[in-house]
């Protein structure tokens, strides 16, 4: 069936599309249409599955429900869960979600914020790129809610929901060092972003109170194929033969990281020790099971939609809040120690 349009409804009926136009938003009564026009319309716009165009009817009244969620990559699994949960939460409130990858660019990040503010969407949640602090002030200042979320935005009063990177990772570190560990690399991305600095900075600490070696490794990550990421935690580990354990940074870095291990021979448990900073079901699942520092997905999506949802109710008075959920540590095989036989 096509789509019919207000044009198409006023030229059936022999009414203006402007009196179409306002019975069709609600506003009959205020603009003194009587009821049996009214009436005629309604029944008209019904019985011919009449469906308004959202996007053109939020462009010309400044309220698209549409939110844009920028995050770092829909294909990581962490991220798909907090997209999946906030659209669920954000479509049972009558709003849309918008998504898109960053890739953790800051030219890529520039660019989608202006594609989306040509069609106001109402707000935005952040994953930021790093540098991105004086674009999501612009947004502030023009009364454009923004909610962050998984690293926060370094000196900007926005409101942000994300865990205790620092010590989620000094705890897990601490972990493998009661366990026995003695020789432990953090292997990581090359970058400046504040979550990943307070993962490697919760390490450090963990080491150096155990006045033990710290082995780090960084990868730059964006740059490199798969497979070049393999190979450089592979060449990282033959030049560090000596390590008892390894602390990888993000999910993502593990699975490679488990790649590494296959093509060094090493097992788990028995050759190598294994802790991974965001749980996903693949650690729960693999043989042996991996020790990981599990966000709370379901509760950091709820307050991130919630502050989002509270945002726009009063978009002229925005008042940062910032949330701090705490991780869990979920201890499974690949971090208890194999006693050695004597």
């Amino acid at each position: 069936m096509k789509k019919i349009s207000i044009k198409d409804i006023a030229k059936a009926l022999n009414v203006s599309t402007t009196t179409i136009s306002y019975i069709l938003n609600g506003k009959a009564r205020e603009k003194h249409i009587s009821v049996e026009v009214e009436k005629k319309v309604e029944e008209y716009a019904k019985k011919h599955n009449y469906r308004p165009n959202q996007l053109a009817k939020g462009l010309r009244m400044g309220k698209t429900h549409l939110i844009c969620l920028m995050i770092e990559d829909i294909g990581d699994l962490y991220f798909s869960e907090v997209a999946r949960d906030i659209e669920s939460i954000a479509y049972e409130k009558g709003y849309r979600i918008v998504y898109c990858n960053t890739k953790n660019s800051l030219e890529k990040t520039q660019e989608l914020i202006d594609t989306f503010r040509n069609i106001n969407v109402d707000g935005y949640i952040i994953a930021p790129a790093g540098n991105i602090e004086k674009d999501i002030l612009e947004l502030i200042d023009d009364k454009i809610p923004v909610v962050t979320f998984d690293r926060n935005a370094e000196g900007l009063n926005v409101s942000y929901v994300g865990t205790d990177n620092f010590e989620s990772s000094y705890k897990g570190t601490k972990h493998l060092l009661e366990q026995g560990f003695e020789k432990i690399a953090f292997i990581t991305l090359e970058s400046q972003q504040t979550h990943m600095q307070n993962r490697l900075l919760g390490y450090e600490k963990a080491i150096e109170e155990s006045s033990k070696q710290c082995y780090i490794k960084k990868v730059d990550y964006a740059q490199k194929t798969e497979g070049e990421v393999i190979n450089e935690i592979v060449n990282f580990l033959k030049d560090n033969s000596s390590l008892d354990a390894v602390y990888f940074s993000t999910n993502y870095l593990a699975i490679d990281g488990l790649g590494a291990f296959n093509k060094l021979g090493l097992r788990l448990i028995d050759d190598i020790g294994m802790l991974v900073f965001d749980d996903i079901a693949l650690f729960r699942v693999y043989q042996p099971t991996i020790t990981a520092i599990a966000q709370p997905i379901a509760e950091m999506s709820q307050h991130i939609i919630n502050l989002m949802l509270s945002h726009l109710v009063d978009t002229k008075n925005y008042i940062p809040e910032k949330t701090t959920v705490p991780s869990n540590l979920q201890i499974r095989e690949s971090s208890i120690k194999k006693l050695k036989k004597k």
